[in-house]
């Protein structure tokens, strides 16, 4: 079998998880025997040096000739039996789509976060969530300048959304979006994507890490220090915390404000900044828990997968997608949004009911592996290619699915 799998990479001065998710899928496919045909653009390679290019730019978000005109070609020379598509913003465009659409080729598209329905793509205003523009105008949008806080840019990404719906784009050139929990799949459908074509397939990991043994006695924040990762909820928290240290890994806009709060409190907190993977692995699989305090909607976060793998159950925010992936007592426990009190009491319940005990890092890590592990994203992955061939073959005639073996990375 032939998938044609795309992406649009972001700015390596900003990486971004989905092309992570994209590397991931790419080198799953490939280890079972799907053949892989690459389609990527590169957010370094954009020349924003003038005002002309930036405009430009904006006006070939919606609608790209040129990806449609390569993507064409490379379709008629390498004849995939479907394309799957991550970030297509801002080079590829929705244009990809018809390209695929036009050459015969069923179209799958992974929903990384909410860019067809918000101009922000985040559903998040002033770092809290926000869902003015949902099934509505996106004159809102405009009015608080949603984009890089920017007028003509948030006006750009309106034009795109709203141009993409007046062309149909959204609801006849795609056989299956991919949301990543039932969360989003709702806030789409909300949003006008078309619900008998939305299903749910969380993230995975390719190479999870081993189990820890959660002996470290300290708890665990990894991510970024801004507003909307509830950080500041975090600090708070800990004050009624002072027993168990705090390790803080990541850098961000609130860092120096979050290092005078802890000093000046005397918290048991200690910054490491940022650190390569090889050495947060270790640190997850020996923290006693993960604490993620999100005050957005989060997507499908890795670092969570990444606790799960190493045993170590999560602390998280009931919020969004977050609410629906963390199962209380089971991987994990959930408290009120923004509240430092309740944040408190849940992190020492989760630490006298389980703290670092044996058994239940091991029911952790086993629904790591029932759900999250290579073999069963594959499986589902399967499933999902197979649910747009036939969607595609009502109107054109397509060859059958080909039945794939697993094989090059074994199920647990």
């Amino acid at each position: 079998m032939k998938i044609l799998l795309a992406h649009n990479f972001y700015r390596s001065s900003a990486p971004s998880g989905e092309d992570t998710v994209y590397r991931n899928e790419r080198t799953l496919l490939e280890a079972n025997g799907v053949e892989v045909i690459h389609y990527e653009s590169f957010n370094d390679d954009i020349d924003e040096s003038t005002f002309a290019k930036r405009v430009r730019l904006a006006l070939n978000g919606a609608w790209s000739r040129q990806t449609y005109d390569e993507l064409s070609a490379l379709i008629v020379k390498t004849q995939p039996d479907l394309a799957h598509f991550h970030n297509t913003f801002p080079l590829i465009t929705p244009s990809a789509w018809a390209a695929c659409r036009d050459n015969g080729v069923p179209v799958v598209q992974t929903l990384h976060n909410f860019r067809f329905i918000c101009p922000g793509a985040l559903l998040m205003r002033q770092g809290r969530p926000c869902e003015e523009c949902v099934g509505t105008s996106l004159a809102p949008a405009l009015r608080h300048r949603c984009y890089r806080g920017a007028l003509l840019a948030t006006l750009a990404q309106v034009w795109t959304i709203f141009a993409n719906r007046r062309r149909g784009s959204y609801g006849n050139l795609v056989d299956r979006y991919v949301a990543l929990t039932r969360f989003a799949a709702g806030r789409f459908i909300a949003g006008g994507l078309p619900r008998g074509r939305l299903t749910v397939l969380g993230n995975f990991l390719l190479d999870p890490p081993p189990p820890g043994a959660g002996d470290g006695g300290y708890a665990i924040f990894v991510g970024r220090l801004s507003e909307e990762k509830g950080v500041r909820t975090l600090l708070a928290s800990w004050e009624q915390l002072r027993d168990i240290p705090l390790k803080i890994v990541g850098d961000g806009p609130l860092k120096g404000e979050l290092e005078e709060i802890a000093r000046r409190g005397d918290l048991p907190v200690e910054f490491l900044g940022f650190r390569p993977r090889e050495e947060v692995m270790p640190l997850m699989g020996r923290a006693l828990l993960q604490v993620i305090p999100s005050e957005c909607y989060e997507g499908f976060p890795l670092t969570v997968l990444e606790a799960w793998a190493g045993g170590t159950p999560v602390v998280a925010s009931r919020l969004g997608g977050l609410d629906e992936i963390v199962e209380e007592g089971v991987t994990g426990v959930k408290f009120t949004p923004a509240n430092p009190a309740d944040l408190a009491d849940k992190v020492r319940r989760l630490v006298h009911n389980y703290g670092g005990a044996r058994r239940f890092r091991q029911r952790v890590r086993r629904n790591f592996e029932l759900h999250f592990s290579p073999c069963a994203h594959f499986d589902r992955l399967r499933e999902i290619y197979a649910e747009a061939i036939m969607h595609s073959s009502r109107s054109r005639r397509r060859r059958p699915f080909p039945r794939l073996d697993l094989k090059g990375i074994p199920c647990p």
